[in-house]
């Protein structure tokens, strides 16, 4: 993957989170705050609780922080993988971002 691929897939990654909350906050109770600066969104969660993802671009990587664990993620030319093959991102922030919040959350590209 060149630099400006990944960077492509990267924003579209970080615009998707910035939206999915944006629906998430309008839809339900969760009340997630996202502050995005740069190549880092950080979501708050009404307990206090953060998810932090910001991009690796030396490494063409996504990273997760969470309560969970800290992961990292590749793009396979269709979707954004665990690069321990434990699964997907958006599949990985819906689950962290239920568990931190108490509420059932689903994240999409």
């Amino acid at each position: 993957m060149t630099d400006s691929e990944y960077q492509d897939h990267a924003e579209a990654l970080l615009n998707a989170v910035e939206l999915a909350c944006d629906r998430i906050n309008d839809n339900t109770d969760a009340d997630i705050d996202n502050q995005r600066v740069g190549g880092m969104v950080t979501l708050t969660f009404a307990n206090g609780s953060q998810i932090i993802i910001n991009l690796q671009k030396p490494l063409h990587e996504v990273w997760m922080a969470a309560r969970a664990g800290g992961f990292h993620y590749k793009h396979d030319g269709t979707q954004w993988m665990d690069t321990k093959g434990q699964g997907e991102f958006f599949a990985h922030l819906s689950r962290y971002a239920s568990e931190q919040s108490g509420v059932k959350l689903a994240f999409s590209s």
